[in-house]
């Protein structure tokens, strides 16, 4: 087995196109061309404790990412449908993508060996990429933690008061 690729700032971000849960296409070169800056974050599962945390920790801080023309992407292997519910459930103000296929995962390096309790196992790396509107990773990492996650990224955004 080969190892993950391993993006950092600095790196020029692999474009892509993926659906959301209402079947809208989000293209990254498009929001490229709008100058937005793109957060592009890769959790586990949808309705699990630590993803709804950080989920709502976008959706709360969102108003301050779009004033500072930032779009905020989440990206699971979940179904349109389980995408769908958890929007609904958390009233979330930001698109999920879908990734059945793990190409997004794969391209981003964020499927990976896992141990849990002793037992290995292949698994989202919860990750989150800050892509630049020159196309460019500003600001990546893997592992990150769920909670406090959005604060410690904005802060590293320049982005509180």
């Amino acid at each position: 087995m080969t190892d993950p690729i391993q993006l950092a700032a600095g790196d020029i971000a692999p474009l892509f196109s993926a659906l959301d849960q209402d079947d809208v296409t989000h293209d990254l070169q498009t929001y490229l061309d709008q100058g937005k800056h793109v957060i592009l974050y890769f959790y586990p599962k949808d309705s699990t404790p630590g993803c709804t945390a950080q989920a709502c920790d976008f959706r709360d801080n969102m108003a301050r990412l779009q004033s500072e023309d930032y779009v905020v992407l989440g990206v699971s292997k979940d179904s349109a449908k389980s995408h769908g519910r958890f929007i609904e459930k958390q009233d979330l103000n930001f698109p999920l993508l879908m990734d059945e296929e793990l190409a997004l995962h794969n391209t981003y390096g964020t499927w990976r060996m896992k141990k849990n309790y002793g037992k290995e196992y292949m698994g989202c790396s919860r990750s989150t990429f800050v892509i630049g509107p020159d196309g460019n990773i500003a600001w990546g990492r893997y592992n990150v933690k769920a909670k406090g996650h959005v604060g410690m990224l904005m802060r590293e955004l320049g982005l509180t008061e």
